[in-house]
């Protein structure tokens, strides 16, 4: 056993002693905690079933795979392989899916081409960006996005041009 072990153990114990100290009623103070996650997941929850339906709708109805090879030319005047289309489609919306899809490329072409490489970064340096909004906005009971969708997608933008030039 190592000590990383015992950090939670030590942690719970740490709260507890501190909270005695403190002479604050901890088993009443995680209760309320408790309660205000529930609420929480319960505010999140709508939210969150629309987009992943939308998402499983989206891959089952051949949506993706039809944009992706329509684009696929555009893609490979770029230098981006076809593999990756895909992923780069997938990944703003889903994370699960965008894994999926990679474990794919990686099974395909491995992880030492450059289209392995190039699927590696962009996995993982991009966010599910539209789980991301909907998740932290239904939580925080944000209702206008303004300018957080295009910015973040700027950034997924930005992330394929700049995986490209440094894996290349």
């Amino acid at each position: 056993m190592s000590l990383s072990d015992f950090v939670i153990p030590l942690l719970f114990v740490f709260v507890l002693i501190f909270g005695l100290a403190k002479k604050v009623d901890v088993f009443a103070e995680f209760v309320k905690g408790v309660k205000e996650g529930v609420q929480t997941v319960t505010d999140i929850f709508p939210s969150l079933f629309a987009l992943m339906l939308a998402v499983g709708m989206f891959r089952s109805s051949g949506a993706l795979d039809l944009i992706s090879s329509s684009i696929a030319p555009l893609g490979e005047f770029f230098g981006y392989p076809p593999e990756t289309l895909p992923l780069i489609l997938m990944r703003p919306f889903s994370g699960s899916g965008a894994i999926a899809l990679y474990e794919n490329i990686i099974s395909e072409v491995g992880p030492d081409s450059f289209t392995g490489r190039l699927a590696s970064v962009i996995l993982g340096s991009s966010e599910t960006t539209f789980y991301t909004i909907a998740v932290y906005f239904a939580a925080t009971k944000v209702k206008k996005t303004r300018h957080t969708l295009p910015a973040a997608l700027s950034g997924d933008l930005a992330l394929v041009v700049f995986a490209t030039m440094f894996v290349r």
